[in-house]
């Protein structure tokens, strides 16, 4: 009789929810949790696993040294679309198939970043603070220079699923826009330009694009000082691409007129982070992708990718280059 494939799911998705996910399975799978959320409790728990289902969160990193402990691990799906909390080289090395959830939240990431932008182009989260505070500020307002969404210069940094969807969804709107990634895009509605021109030719700069070796720092102070005079900064990508010491820079300089941020260089940000007492900043807390859609697209997504390795047919969405037919170590 075939053991059955030990299946570690890692926080913050629930028990019952894995559970009831990949029951149909019945014999076929044995389905294993760290016993405690730290770092002992991971290295424990993954040293039997043959397939991990990773921690969005990255509080439960897949390290170097977690990967290096789980000698018989056949295949990782992470429930996210980043892979920056996985030692992604040792899991190559091992010819370990790493696959993500790519293209699960598009939609709702999207709609965020062009919310937040329309947001910031008519001071909305401003004016809710004022009013609750009190005040009635309808002269303010119109001394804050609203802006139309339509006359605004969009450019997007990085151009994969929600890149692609958020220029559509700008488009629609009657926004010029322009994007830059490592590879232009033949089929791509929107124009390429290289990355100094798209930051000093776009009045709201959108970063959508994973945070790797090379993209770290990657609009920094020096960029940021290329943008025109009170242009605008959606960040939905990762907080390191745009370190927020460099945003605050760039806001306090005025270059940047506001920024609506769902991500920052450490999560959760410190209660006395200078970026949450910042008027022109919207804030919100690594949430873009959530919405009761994306969430369906997530679930069915990860139990699709491990039965099928656990069935012997070939995973999908393999980020590290690894022969997707996930094999047993």
């Amino acid at each position: 009789m075939t053991a059955p494939w030990r299946i570690l799911s890692l926080p913050p998705i629930g028990e019952d929810v894995v559970r009831g996910l990949f029951a149909p399975l019945g014999d076929a799978v044995e389905m294993t949790f760290p016993q405690t959320r730290d770092r002992a409790g991971l290295l424990a728990a993954v040293a039997d696993a043959d397939i991990v289902i990773g921690d969005f969160t990255g509080r439960l990193a897949l390290d170097a040294e977690a990967v290096a402990a789980a000698q018989r691990l056949a295949f990782v799906q992470m429930p996210a679309v980043g892979t920056d909390s996985i030692d992604v080289a040792g899991l190559t090395a091992a010819e370990v198939p790493l696959a993500n959830a790519a293209g699960f939240n598009a939609r709702s990431v999207s709609e965020w970043a062009v919310g937040a932008a329309l947001s910031l182009c008519r001071n909305l989260a401003w004016g809710d603070r004022s009013v609750r505070a009190g005040r009635w500020p309808q002269m303010e307002m119109a001394a804050r220079r609203p802006r139309e969404i339509h006359t605004q210069r969009i450019g997007i940094v990085g151009f994969g699923a929600i890149g692609a969807e958020t220029a559509r969804l700008f488009a629609a709107l009657g926004c010029k826009v322009s994007y830059w990634t490592r590879r232009k895009r033949p089929e791509a509605a929107a124009t390429y330009r290289e990355l100094d021109d798209l930051v000093a030719t776009s009045d709201i700069l959108v970063l959508a694009l994973p945070l790797t070796d090379e993209t770290r720092g990657l609009i920094g102070s020096e960029r940021l000082a290329l943008l025109p005079d009170n242009a605008l900064l959606v960040n939905v990508a990762r907080g390191g691409i745009a370190p927020d010491d460099a945003v605050l820079d760039a806001l306090k300089s005025g270059r940047l007129a506001g920024a609506a941020l769902d991500v920052y260089d450490e999560e959760p940000l410190a209660p006395d982070h200078p970026l949450r007492s910042h008027e022109d900043v919207l804030l919100s807390p690594h949430a873009a992708g959530t919405s009761v859609q994306s969430q369906m697209n997530l679930v069915t997504l990860v139990r699709d990718n491990v039965t099928a390795a656990v069935q012997g047919r070939d995973v999908r969405n393999v980020v590290n280059g690894v022969n997707p037919q996930v094999r047993r170590r």
